[in-house]
């Protein structure tokens, strides 16, 4: 591997960072209470609830990962002893569920195949069932990124609604958010959480917690009934509200924040999320001429963000991993738990386009011909060049053209 270039990165988080986004954080520590940092801080918090497309309620920005923002919708807004609804279907919904048992939540689970996603029929026979609406919270992962799978949102709330249930929604937006179409007040979600390292396109550090003038309420009628400190709204609002923090806040990544969400706006947020059905198309593409499949098992579940490729029988995928990598630069996505070995994954997610694609899957094809895997060499890509080129915008040609 030469040490000239930069790694080609492709793994589903954290991506690639645009220049304009590293330039923001390129720069002297500041200090979080003058005067003037509110003018900085609020605009973002407004702006924020633009990307998740809220009705009410508010954003936290918490110095974390993404876990931290899922622990904090729990410790906020439930009790220990609650039930909640859940479902099992990758690495991530997986640890999702563990937080909450570990959190003292009672979880009645829907164990789902991998390369499936949320079960819209169980949760809506499980929640008609619910006449004493016993369950508290509704949880649902719209991209579980380890078997590159995308689940129906929209599906979920129209459960709730039909059984007339006033539980919580919780998603898991942590890889779909700026990249997925995500509708947080018109689909009723009552906590949305993501991270700064997906398609926020900034380094791991920032848990953002989007929640829903609901979720308040149910915070406010708690009285503390689960501990919590770090995490708290109540700490949190009292100096958000002034454009300040409780503690010391990242201010290099909300520098960094600031950016990519001007970028964001700049193409448009519908443009984004099309740039990555569009880009993920031709992924899926290129998979179709391998002769191979992915951990998908419909495309009802296929992700915009993320591709996990099943490998042959008798191909280890961690050999491909290591050959992109050792050989070609190119960092892949590795199989977790119950696929590790059996797939790797392009991530597809963040600030690319289609040349970049285009040299992932190159690379790609040369790591797959290396490990023993039958493809033809420009079969992958020419069919991802193929469908980019009919589904390009054409623009206008100048007159000097």
């Amino acid at each position: 591997m030469t040490t000239m270039v930069k790694p080609h990165l492709f793994i589903p988080g954290p991506t690639n960072i645009p220049d304009a986004v590293r330039m923001a954080m390129n720069l002297p520590m500041e200090d979080m209470r003058s005067p003037e940092f509110p003018k900085f801080t609020l605009p973002i918090f407004e702006d924020l609830k633009k990307v998740f497309k809220q009705k009410d309620g508010r954003v936290f920005i918490f110095p974390s990962s993404g876990t931290g923002a899922w622990e904090s919708a729990i410790t906020n807004t439930l009790a220990v002893g609650d039930k909640v609804l859940m479902s099992r279907f990758g690495q991530f919904s997986l640890l999702w569920v563990d937080m909450a048992e570990r959190l003292g939540l009672k979880v009645e689970l829907c164990d789902e195949e991998w390369g499936t996603g949320v079960p819209l029929e169980k949760y809506a026979d499980i929640l008609a069932k619910d006449k004493n609406h016993e369950i508290k919270a509704v949880f649902a992962t719209h991209n579980e990124t380890a078997t590159g799978v995308s689940s129906d949102i929209a599906g979920v709330r129209k459960a709730l609604d039909a059984a007339k249930h006033p539980a919580l929604l919780f998603v898991d937006g942590v890889s779909s958010v700026g990249s997925l179409d995500m509708r947080m007040g018109e689909w009723g979600v009552d906590a949305c959480v993501s991270g700064s390292q997906k398609g926020f396109m900034l380094p791991t550090g920032l848990g953002i917690l989007a929640v829903s003038q609901k979720a308040l309420d149910a915070n406010k009628s708690l009285n503390g009934r689960m501990n919590r400190c770090f995490f708290s709204w109540e700490d949190m609002i009292k100096t958000n509200d002034l454009g300040y923090f409780p503690y010391t806040p990242a201010t290099q990544l909300i520098r960094g924040l600031r950016a990519s969400i001007d970028l964001i706006f700049a193409e448009g947020l519908d443009n984004v999320i099309a740039r990555h059905t569009r880009l993920a198309s031709g992924v899926r593409a290129a998979v179709d001429a391998w002769g191979l499949k992915l951990c998908a098992k419909e495309p009802k579940w296929h992700s915009d963000t993320v591709s996990a490729i099943v490998v042959p029988e008798g191909i280890d995928a961690n050999n491909v991993l290591k050959t992109a990598y050792y050989r070609y630069n190119t960092s892949l996505g590795t199989g977790l738990n119950k696929v590790a070995g059996k797939v790797f994954r392009i991530g597809h997610l963040g600030a690319l386009d289609e040349g970049m694609i285009g040299g992932v899957l190159f690379n790609v094809e040369m790591a797959l011909k290396d490990c023993g895997v039958p493809i033809k060499f420009g079969s992958g890509t020419g069919a991802a060049a193929e469908y980019f080129s009919k589904t390009a915008t054409k623009p206008a040609l100048s007159k000097a053209a």
